[in-house]
């Protein structure tokens, strides 16, 4: 029978899991801060934030946000940027993405104190993860290794298909299952749009991992018997709805759920797991720069 993997119950397992490091931070006079910095008008992007923003508040991190008109310059949104890096009470920023056409997404990653960095993208947290000594795990791929690891779902050994090379998730999560390390050690497969033979490829997949972007992308035809499919998608389409769509992920959740052992649901898998992990990344932040020593898990 296969076995839903609960992204909302993982996800108040680490929220829960940080309340030791927040008191030792707390016992020496430091409260861990996050500025989130919108530039948007997109609704998605809007209730993102404040949800992170609230996650904040339940957990004991002080919460900044930072709303910039679309139509801002773009040198706004970097003095924004600035300034933040400069203030000691914030130990993490996060951009949310995407940005206006008119602003350089890359060099608001780069414009970021690297140890401020706490979604992980900045060039040299990139580099340092790539070399097997990362500061921050990128939230998604960190996220997903720790559904995996509250399942036992096995990775040393495994063969992994990730099905996407974004930045974001199909890269850092392939370098993160790749590592010599208790949650890594796979044998790592990273398919995109000019992949030959997909299905071929997946269906040898122990873990599947779909986070190309497309809705429903993965059937049950796409997967092998006994696998653990992980759906990293998040697709808006159109429904009868009181909201006109509903939310579905790059699987077809009925098909695939019949070959799968695990398989996550969209909503309430990887997303709370995201948000999570930057609540994490945070306290992680917060006691590098205030030289507290602080025990994650």
């Amino acid at each position: 029978m296969t076995e839903v993997i609960d992204g909302d119950a993982v996800a108040a397992e680490v929220r829960e899991s940080l309340t030791e490091s927040i008191e030792t931070l707390e016992a020496a006079g430091v409260t861990p801060g996050l500025a989130t910095v919108l530039m948007s008008d997109d609704p998605a992007s809007e209730t993102y934030v404040s949800m992170k923003q609230r996650d904040c508040e339940e957990v004991g991190i002080d919460g900044v946000h930072v709303e910039l008109d679309p139509e801002t310059p773009a040198e706004e949104l970097y003095d924004t940027i600035e300034d933040l890096n400069g203030d000691p009470s914030v130990h993490g920023i996060l951009v949310q993405m995407p940005v206006p056409d008119h602003v350089d997404d890359r060099r608001v990653l780069r414009a970021i104190d690297p140890v401020k960095d706490v979604d992980g993208f900045h060039p040299e947290n990139v580099g340092r993860l790539v070399a097997g000594n990362d500061r921050y795990r990128p939230c998604t791929p960190h996220g997903v290794q720790k559904l995996l690891a509250a399942y036992d779902v096995e990775t040393e050994g495994a063969d992994a298909v990730i099905v996407g090379r974004s930045d974001i998730v199909g890269k850092p999560l392939a370098n993160l299952l790749l590592q010599k390390r208790e949650d890594g050690n796979a044998t790592v497969t990273v398919c995109h749009s000019r992949t030959d033979d997909l299905a071929a490829k997946t269906r040898d997949a122990d873990i599947l991992v779909a986070a190309a972007g497309r809705p429903e992308f993965i059937d049950g035809e796409m997967v092998g018997e006994g696998a653990t499919v992980v759906d990293v998608g998040v697709n808006r389409v159109d429904a009868d709805t009181e909201k006109g769509y509903e939310l579905v992920g790059d699987v077809d959740y009925d098909s695939a759920r019949e070959k799968a052992d695990h398989i996550t649901p969209v909503p309430g898998g990887v997303g709370p797991m995201t948000r999570a992990m930057l609540l994490y990344n945070t306290v992680k932040a917060a006691g590098l720069q205030e030289d507290v020593e602080v025990a994650l898990p």
